[in-house]
């Protein structure tokens, strides 16, 4: 059960004509079959600062990601890609699925705002599963966005509901964040819940969360430089993926209960 992984350390720009240029570029390197990893709010723009949302043309995202659903499909690749997303009058921070088909993405909307976006965006309230669509059979993906490497609860839901591997869209360049903290995090979610991690993150001096392929052991197979944009390409073996520790979780002493995107003491 072998899976190709193409990670795609890119800047995302509030300028949506340049980041279809980089998603062009990148899809241009890839393989049939690939699946291609970018950043958090790579279509629409991304950053700290979320005034620039006030200007943006929602027309011209929706317009990005059906070009993006075409090129996916001329390439013969799954794409997940993140954008700040328009929905009945409402902006959200999305994660998107592109299965090389040409249709509609799959969305997944971001439930753990962070503090900047609580205004200017609406948070989700579900945490879907999606299937990758590959030469062996269908492998299920859970999406994760930035600031929710911080909530293990949402990760041990997506591993407990069939996800076989975790895709991990940030926007992490905080000068305040202290080096090698959510690198640890990002091994500790895929070791775990022994699935493997893809993680995809903006280049950038402040960067303070790697792009990075980990496996369900927590061991770190590939990783590119900090700093500077860049592609990485890994096979991963998702026969590696397991259940013991999921299996011997005390839920008679602990356990959590799933309700609209947020956990409760059970």
């Amino acid at each position: 059960m072998l899976m190709s992984i193409v990670v795609a350390q890119v800047p995302a720009v509030w300028d949506v004509e340049a980041n279809l240029a980089t998603v062009r570029d990148v899809l241009g390197e890839t393989q049939p079959g690939d699946v291609v990893v970018f950043p958090e709010g790579l279509l629409s723009g991304y950053g700290e600062d979320l005034t620039p949302l006030d200007t943006l043309d929602p027309a011209a995202v929706t317009g990005a990601v059906t070009h993006v659903a075409r090129l996916a499909a001329e390439k013969r690749v799954s794409v997940f890609c993140g954008a700040l997303l328009p929905a009945g009058g409402d902006w959200y921070n999305a994660g998107l699925f592109f299965s090389g088909d040409g249709g509609a993405p799959a969305v997944y909307r971001k439930i753990n705002l962070a503090m900047n976006e609580r205004g200017p965006l609406r948070a989700g309230d579900d945490l879907p599963t999606y299937g990758i669509p590959q030469p062996h059979g269908t492998v299920t993906a859970g999406v994760q966005l930035c600031r929710e490497i911080r909530f293990p609860e949402q990760w041990q839901h997506l591993a407990a509901a069939g996800a076989q591997l975790f895709v991990y869209l940030t926007n992490a360049a905080n000068p305040r964040e202290p080096d090698g903290v959510w690198r640890s995090h990002l091994v500790s979610r895929a070791a775990e819940n022994q699935r493997h991690l893809v993680s995809a993150n903006i280049p950038g001096p402040a960067q303070h969360c790697p792009s990075m392929v980990v496996s369900p052991r927590g061991e770190v197979l590939a990783e590119l430089p900090a700093g500077r944009p860049g592609l990485l390409r890994q096979t991963i073996d998702l026969s590696r993926t397991a259940d013991w520790y999921l299996g011997q979780r005390r839920q008679d002493v602990v356990s959590l209960t799933y309700h609209r995107g947020l956990y409760a003491p059970g």
